[in-house]
């Protein structure tokens, strides 16, 4: 079975796919350091502030799937310039907005732009390069997937400090209208145009599904889930996914192909991936409202004292990516989930108004450390297990999944912050905002502490694609079942 299609420049590809990502990721949180300059700017509370991240992941979430079907109507240049240039309108829109509403529009048109790229951009990786080169290129991926939304914070912070929010866009405009000529020149067709037949009831439901899920999540932080703003949207959710889901397994040409998770490896690797994600965003939540609201930082240094997690994300997924091919899943993925639980564990033991900033910093580079052990690895054994032509399902499914996730992290993040600080303020009415805030930021990380605990038990199960299929008795199973699903 071919497992790959060799390109001129395949590098080349590689980093105009990853950039346009890595930008579409950064903005998901990068402007949670600027959400009370916007909130002053236009006179709006912090409830309807929040749909700016919010309203980005809910319109990933529900195109991320959707690109599925796109990558077998239309050619691989065709999606990434098509997807920087929305991206880049929607930038442009962001940056020069009058008001709220134009700034919530450009949000939205950049999400689409990156819901097109990332999972074109895992689809792309996964086609032109062999199976014993991906460790270090899916390393590098998986940076992007986890630094983008980690690094917006950081950045961001910077940015408002010396020039004024806009200039995010600005800067990421510059950007995509450079990658734009880029790819134009570089990017070649590497999909198969098979041109499915468009089934609008399944593009319903996946939005409906989706975004009614994370709609309702996102609304919980502000409302009880019994009240109908939150209950109404969840159960639609969920009942429109379970008949996508059902209508999927049906179809002889779906829209996004659910057997997927018939190969346990790659099923394992995508709840690590939710897992993983659901930490990170959590974390870029949480940790912004704690170094600004509690040590009372500024945006600038906040930002500041999170780069050298970030750095050591940076350093350490290419070196975890060689590996990866020498040694395979199970050590890192392991080693990095117990990693990742003593971090977690850290930041709930030190957090309070009067903790040095190191121990904040010490804590993030552990969480960090542990984290680039378990998502390029948990990724890339998950898809190796695909046959090629499920590359495209696989990385829909998956992508989706980690919107969904990171919609979910930010949401119950800041529902357990705010019952924490609640719960603090009822046991002690005298305490200060820095206490009650820090409080309510601890109480949230055992929230973290515990998806981390979560992590830990699943990757116990991790097994290596490569094994399974090298197994004779696996590799025939594997084979009849792929011929089954076929």
């Amino acid at each position: 079975m071919k497992t790959h299609t060799q390109v001129k420049n395949p590098k080349t590809m590689a980093f105009i796919l990853m950039l346009g990502s890595f930008l579409g990721l950064f903005a998901e949180t990068a402007l949670n350091m600027a959400l009370t300059n916007i909130m002053e700017q236009y006179s709006i509370t912090a409830g309807v502030a929040q749909w700016l991240t919010t309203g980005y992941l809910l319109v990933l979430a529900i195109f991320v799937p959707i690109s599925a079907l796109l990558m077998k109507w239309f050619t691989t240049r065709q999606l990434v310039v098509g997807g920087l240039v929305i991206s880049l309108l929607g930038a442009i829109l962001a940056a020069i907005s009058p008001n709220f509403a134009i700034l919530l529009a450009g949000r939205l048109v950049q999400a689409i732009g990156t819901g097109i790229l990332i999972p074109v951009m895992t689809n792309v990786l996964l086609i032109i390069f062999p199976i014993h080169k991906r460790g270090v290129v899916m390393g590098i991926m998986g940076l992007v997937i986890t630094l983008g939304p980690a690094l917006g914070p950081t950045l961001s912070g910077v940015i408002i400090s010396t020039l004024e929010w806009p200039y995010i866009f600005w800067i990421s405009s510059v950007l995509y209208i450079l990658l734009t000529l880029f790819a134009a020149a570089k990017i070649v067709n590497v999909s198969e145009i098979t041109k499915p037949k468009i089934d609008v009831l399944s593009i319903v439901l996946s939005t409906f599904g989706f975004g009614g899920l994370i709609f309702a999540l996102s609304t919980m932080a502000e409302a009880p889930i019994s009240s109908p703003q939150v209950l109404v949207p969840l159960l639609i959710g969920i009942i429109a996914l379970l008949l996508f889901g059902t209508r999927q397994m049906k179809m002889e040409q779906p829209m996004v192909n659910l057997r997927v998770f018939k190969y346990p490896m790659f099923t394992l690797g995508t709840l690590m991936m939710f897992l993983s994600i659901l930490v990170i965003l959590s974390t870029a939540i949480l940790l912004p409202l704690y170094l600004k609201g509690a040590l009372l930082v500024s945006a600038a240094v906040a930002g500041l004292l999170l780069l050298p997690g970030n750095a050591v994300n940076v350093i350490m997924s290419p070196i975890v990516g060689t590996l990866f091919d020498k040694f395979g899943p199970r050590v890192f993925v392991i080693t990095g989930s117990i990693i990742v639980l003593i971090g977690n564990i850290m930041f709930v033991s030190v957090i309070s108004a009067t903790t040095p900033v190191w121990q904040i910093v010490v804590a993030f580079m552990i969480l960090f450390f542990g984290m680039t052990m378990v998502t390029m690895p948990s990724q890339t054994n998950a898809l190796n297990q695909l046959p090629r032509e499920y590359y495209a399902d696989g990385s829909a499914a998956m992508n989706t999944l980690n919107q969904v996730a990171g919609a979910a992290g930010t949401a119950i993040a800041i529902t357990v912050f705010t019952a924490g600080q609640t719960s603090f303020l009822s046991a002690v009415p005298t305490s200060t905002e820095p206490e009650v805030l820090a409080a309510g930021v601890k109480y949230a990380f055992y929230f973290v502490t515990g998806i981390s605990a979560v992590g830990l038990i699943c990757s116990l199960f991790m097994e290596s694609s490569t094994k399974i299929v090298s197994d004779p008795a696996k590799e025939k199973a594997f084979t009849v079942e792929y011929a089954e699903s076929k």
